[in-house]
Protein backbone atom coordinates (compact mmCIF):
# COMPACT_ATOMS: atom_id res chain seq x y z
CA UNK A 1 0.00 0.00 0.00
CA UNK A 2 1.31 3.35 -1.07
CA UNK A 3 1.68 5.95 1.73
CA UNK A 4 3.13 8.79 -0.20
CA UNK A 5 0.49 11.24 -0.79
CA UNK A 6 3.19 13.46 -2.92
CA UNK A 7 6.52 12.83 -3.87
CA UNK A 8 8.13 15.82 -5.60
CA UNK A 9 11.94 14.87 -7.15
CA UNK A 10 14.58 17.41 -8.18
CA UNK A 11 11.89 19.98 -9.49
CA UNK A 12 12.46 23.26 -11.28
CA UNK A 13 10.17 25.73 -12.76
CA UNK A 14 10.82 29.23 -14.08
CA UNK A 15 8.84 32.02 -15.84
CA UNK A 16 9.65 33.98 -18.41
CA UNK A 17 12.00 36.46 -15.74
CA UNK A 18 13.70 33.37 -14.26
CA UNK A 19 13.88 31.06 -11.56
CA UNK A 20 11.27 30.28 -9.40
CA UNK A 21 11.87 26.62 -7.95
CA UNK A 22 15.08 25.28 -7.42
CA UNK A 23 15.73 21.00 -7.73
CA UNK A 24 12.77 20.88 -5.10
CA UNK A 25 12.60 17.25 -3.46
CA UNK A 26 9.91 16.87 -1.25
CA UNK A 27 7.78 13.97 -0.04
CA UNK A 28 4.50 14.13 2.00
CA UNK A 29 2.57 11.32 3.84
CA UNK A 30 -0.39 10.53 3.41
CA UNK A 31 -2.36 12.34 6.40
CA UNK A 32 0.18 15.04 7.21
CA UNK A 33 -0.34 18.54 7.09
CA UNK A 34 2.23 20.57 6.12
CA UNK A 35 2.61 24.46 6.37
CA UNK A 36 4.87 25.97 3.47
CA UNK A 37 6.32 29.32 4.95
CA UNK A 38 8.84 31.98 3.28
CA UNK A 39 8.71 35.41 2.43
CA UNK A 40 7.30 36.74 -0.74
CA UNK A 41 8.37 35.45 -3.95
CA UNK A 42 9.87 32.17 -2.27
CA UNK A 43 7.74 30.09 -4.34
CA UNK A 44 5.05 28.62 -2.31
CA UNK A 45 2.54 29.19 -4.78
CA UNK A 46 4.00 28.23 -7.62
CA UNK A 47 5.01 24.86 -5.67
CA UNK A 48 0.90 24.61 -4.84
CA UNK A 49 0.23 25.30 -8.32
CA UNK A 50 2.96 22.53 -9.80
CA UNK A 51 1.17 19.94 -7.41
CA UNK A 52 -2.17 20.32 -8.99
CA UNK A 53 -1.24 20.55 -12.06
CA UNK A 54 -1.67 24.12 -12.57
CA UNK A 55 1.58 24.62 -13.87
CA UNK A 56 4.01 22.41 -15.58
CA UNK A 57 7.40 21.49 -13.91
CA UNK A 58 10.09 21.87 -16.53
CA UNK A 59 12.56 19.60 -14.67
CA UNK A 60 12.23 17.01 -12.38
CA UNK A 61 9.15 14.61 -11.55
CA UNK A 62 5.98 14.95 -9.35
CA UNK A 63 4.22 11.76 -7.98
CA UNK A 64 0.47 11.91 -6.54
CA UNK A 65 -0.10 8.54 -4.92
CA UNK A 66 2.38 7.22 -7.01
CA UNK A 67 1.33 8.46 -10.52
CA UNK A 68 3.23 10.44 -12.44
CA UNK A 69 1.44 13.96 -13.09
CA UNK A 70 2.81 14.56 -16.55
CA UNK A 71 1.06 11.47 -17.50
CA UNK A 72 -2.45 12.33 -15.70
CA UNK A 73 -5.13 14.58 -17.57
CA UNK A 74 -6.29 17.65 -15.82
CA UNK A 75 -9.65 15.76 -15.02
CA UNK A 76 -7.94 12.91 -13.48
CA UNK A 77 -6.12 15.04 -11.12
CA UNK A 78 -8.68 17.19 -10.16
CA UNK A 79 -10.54 13.68 -8.84
CA UNK A 80 -7.34 13.83 -6.94
CA UNK A 81 -6.57 17.19 -5.59
CA UNK A 82 -8.53 20.11 -4.22
CA UNK A 83 -7.36 23.50 -4.02
CA UNK A 84 -8.17 26.97 -2.65
CA UNK A 85 -6.49 29.81 -4.17
CA UNK A 86 -5.88 32.99 -3.06
CA UNK A 87 -8.20 34.43 -4.34
CA UNK A 88 -11.39 33.11 -5.91
CA UNK A 89 -14.37 35.48 -7.45
CA UNK A 90 -17.58 34.57 -9.44
CA UNK A 91 -18.88 36.92 -11.98
CA UNK A 92 -22.03 35.77 -11.72
CA UNK A 93 -24.32 36.37 -9.05
CA UNK A 94 -24.03 32.62 -8.02
CA UNK A 95 -25.65 31.42 -4.99
CA UNK A 96 -23.43 29.70 -1.87
CA UNK A 97 -25.18 26.33 -2.78
CA UNK A 98 -24.17 26.67 -6.31
CA UNK A 99 -20.43 27.42 -5.63
CA UNK A 100 -20.10 24.95 -3.72
CA UNK A 101 -21.75 22.90 -6.24
CA UNK A 102 -18.68 23.62 -8.41
CA UNK A 103 -16.66 21.16 -6.70
CA UNK A 104 -18.39 18.04 -7.86
CA UNK A 105 -17.53 19.47 -11.92
CA UNK A 106 -14.97 17.06 -12.48
CA UNK A 107 -17.35 14.17 -11.58
CA UNK A 108 -19.70 15.05 -14.11
CA UNK A 109 -20.27 13.32 -17.21
CA UNK A 110 -20.78 15.61 -20.34
CA UNK A 111 -24.30 16.83 -21.03
CA UNK A 112 -25.42 15.72 -17.69
CA UNK A 113 -26.71 17.66 -14.90
CA UNK A 114 -25.59 16.88 -11.19
CA UNK A 115 -26.78 13.85 -9.41
CA UNK A 116 -28.39 13.15 -6.50
CA UNK A 117 -25.19 12.29 -5.33
CA UNK A 118 -23.46 15.18 -6.21
CA UNK A 119 -26.26 17.56 -3.77
CA UNK A 120 -26.08 15.23 -1.33
CA UNK A 121 -22.31 16.14 -1.06
CA UNK A 122 -22.95 19.32 -1.49
CA UNK A 123 -25.54 19.54 1.49
CA UNK A 124 -23.24 17.53 3.68
CA UNK A 125 -19.71 19.56 2.59
CA UNK A 126 -21.84 23.05 3.48
CA UNK A 127 -23.20 21.08 7.16
CA UNK A 128 -19.56 20.30 8.05
CA UNK A 129 -18.01 23.78 7.29
CA UNK A 130 -20.66 25.22 8.91
CA UNK A 131 -22.21 27.61 6.15
CA UNK A 132 -25.69 25.62 5.31
CA UNK A 133 -27.60 28.89 6.86
CA UNK A 134 -25.97 30.92 3.46
CA UNK A 135 -26.80 28.36 0.61
CA UNK A 136 -29.52 30.54 -0.41
CA UNK A 137 -27.41 33.72 -0.27
CA UNK A 138 -25.37 35.43 -2.70
CA UNK A 139 -21.71 34.82 -3.25
CA UNK A 140 -20.81 38.11 -3.56
CA UNK A 141 -22.79 39.65 -0.55
CA UNK A 142 -21.01 37.59 2.09
CA UNK A 143 -17.85 38.77 4.40
CA UNK A 144 -14.15 37.77 3.33
CA UNK A 145 -14.68 34.59 6.40
CA UNK A 146 -18.38 33.51 4.57
CA UNK A 147 -16.37 33.04 1.67
CA UNK A 148 -13.59 31.58 2.36
CA UNK A 149 -15.62 29.30 4.23
CA UNK A 150 -17.63 28.86 0.52
CA UNK A 151 -14.29 28.54 -1.26
CA UNK A 152 -13.11 25.73 1.40
CA UNK A 153 -16.36 23.43 0.85
CA UNK A 154 -16.35 23.52 -2.70
CA UNK A 155 -12.81 22.23 -2.61
CA UNK A 156 -14.29 19.78 -0.34
CA UNK A 157 -17.63 18.40 -2.63
CA UNK A 158 -14.33 17.42 -4.74
CA UNK A 159 -13.98 14.77 -2.20
CA UNK A 160 -10.17 14.46 -2.64
CA UNK A 161 -7.49 12.87 -0.19
CA UNK A 162 -5.45 15.70 -0.70
CA UNK A 163 -6.39 19.10 -0.01
CA UNK A 164 -4.23 22.72 -1.29
CA UNK A 165 -4.73 25.95 0.58
CA UNK A 166 -2.69 29.11 -0.60
CA UNK A 167 -2.91 31.45 1.96
CA UNK A 168 -6.18 30.45 3.75
CA UNK A 169 -5.97 32.96 6.01
CA UNK A 170 -5.06 36.09 4.40
CA UNK A 171 -7.25 39.19 4.96
CA UNK A 172 -9.41 37.53 7.70
CA UNK A 173 -9.64 38.88 11.37
CA UNK A 174 -8.18 36.64 14.25
CA UNK A 175 -11.91 34.59 15.16
CA UNK A 176 -12.17 33.48 11.38
CA UNK A 177 -8.60 32.67 11.07
CA UNK A 178 -8.63 30.25 14.02
CA UNK A 179 -11.57 28.99 12.83
CA UNK A 180 -10.88 28.09 9.34
CA UNK A 181 -6.90 26.40 10.81
CA UNK A 182 -9.10 24.24 13.90
CA UNK A 183 -11.79 23.53 10.72
CA UNK A 184 -8.39 22.21 9.06
CA UNK A 185 -7.19 20.28 11.77
CA UNK A 186 -10.41 18.82 12.78
CA UNK A 187 -10.24 17.17 8.87
CA UNK A 188 -6.69 16.49 8.82
CA UNK A 189 -7.37 14.34 12.33
CA UNK A 190 -10.62 12.75 12.04
CA UNK A 191 -10.88 12.14 8.21
CA UNK A 192 -7.11 11.79 7.40
CA UNK A 193 -7.17 14.17 4.68
CA UNK A 194 -3.35 15.33 3.51
CA UNK A 195 -3.48 18.88 3.87
CA UNK A 196 -0.91 21.77 2.72
CA UNK A 197 -1.47 25.10 3.15
CA UNK A 198 0.91 27.98 2.24
CA UNK A 199 1.40 30.38 5.23
CA UNK A 200 2.42 33.87 6.02
CA UNK A 201 2.11 34.06 10.10
CA UNK A 202 4.53 32.25 11.60
CA UNK A 203 3.17 31.95 14.52
CA UNK A 204 -0.19 30.68 13.22
CA UNK A 205 1.76 27.92 11.18
CA UNK A 206 3.28 26.85 14.24
CA UNK A 207 0.30 26.57 16.37
CA UNK A 208 -1.89 23.98 13.66
CA UNK A 209 1.41 22.40 11.56
CA UNK A 210 3.18 19.48 12.97
CA UNK A 211 5.68 20.32 9.63
CA UNK A 212 6.80 23.56 8.16
CA UNK A 213 8.35 23.49 5.29
CA UNK A 214 10.72 26.81 4.86
CA UNK A 215 11.35 28.29 1.09
CA UNK A 216 13.75 30.84 0.67
CA UNK A 217 14.54 31.81 -3.63
CA UNK A 218 12.75 28.92 -4.92
CA UNK A 219 14.62 26.13 -2.48
CA UNK A 220 13.62 24.37 0.63
CA UNK A 221 15.95 26.07 3.09
CA UNK A 222 14.66 23.98 6.14
CA UNK A 223 11.67 21.30 6.70
CA UNK A 224 10.89 19.68 10.12
CA UNK A 225 8.79 20.52 13.41
CA UNK A 226 7.91 24.07 14.10
CA UNK A 227 11.16 23.78 16.85
CA UNK A 228 13.19 22.47 14.12
CA UNK A 229 12.57 25.04 11.19
CA UNK A 230 11.70 27.94 14.00
CA UNK A 231 15.37 29.12 14.73
CA UNK A 232 16.29 32.70 15.10
CA UNK A 233 19.44 32.63 12.55
CA UNK A 234 17.09 30.69 9.90
CA UNK A 235 14.25 33.07 10.56
CA UNK A 236 16.28 35.78 10.36
CA UNK A 237 18.05 34.79 7.17
CA UNK A 238 15.11 33.79 5.26
CA UNK A 239 12.99 37.02 6.14
CA UNK A 240 15.96 39.32 6.72
CA UNK A 241 14.96 40.40 9.92
CA UNK A 242 16.04 40.14 13.43
CA UNK A 243 14.26 37.60 15.51
CA UNK A 244 13.57 36.24 18.91
CA UNK A 245 12.06 32.50 19.34
CA UNK A 246 10.51 32.05 22.41
CA UNK A 247 7.75 28.53 23.83
CA UNK A 248 4.36 29.87 23.94
CA UNK A 249 3.57 30.03 27.57
CA UNK A 250 0.50 27.64 27.46
CA UNK A 251 1.26 25.47 24.47
CA UNK A 252 5.23 25.62 24.76
CA UNK A 253 5.37 25.90 20.17
CA UNK A 254 7.74 28.23 18.87
CA UNK A 255 6.35 31.66 18.61
CA UNK A 256 8.47 34.26 16.50
CA UNK A 257 8.93 37.98 17.81
CA UNK A 258 10.09 40.43 15.70
CA UNK A 259 12.87 42.80 16.94
CA UNK A 260 12.82 45.94 15.90
CA UNK A 261 15.38 47.93 14.24
CA UNK A 262 17.70 51.01 15.02
CA UNK A 263 17.05 53.13 18.21
CA UNK A 264 14.13 51.17 18.92
CA UNK A 265 16.14 47.37 19.31
CA UNK A 266 17.45 46.60 22.57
Amino acid sequence: MNTIAIRMNRVTFSYSNGAVLRDVDLCVQKGEMVGLIGPNGAGKTTLIRLISGILDARQGDIQLDGMDTKKLKRSTIAREVAVVPQQFNVPFAYKVEEVVMLGRTPFMKPWHDFSAKDRDVVVRTMDTVGIGRLARRCFSELSGGERQKVVLAMALAQETALLLLDEPTAHLDISHQVEILELLADMNEKGRLTIIAAMHDLNLASAYFRRLVLLKDGAVIADGSPGQVLTSSTIASAYSVPVHIQPHPLTGVPQVVVLPSGNGHR
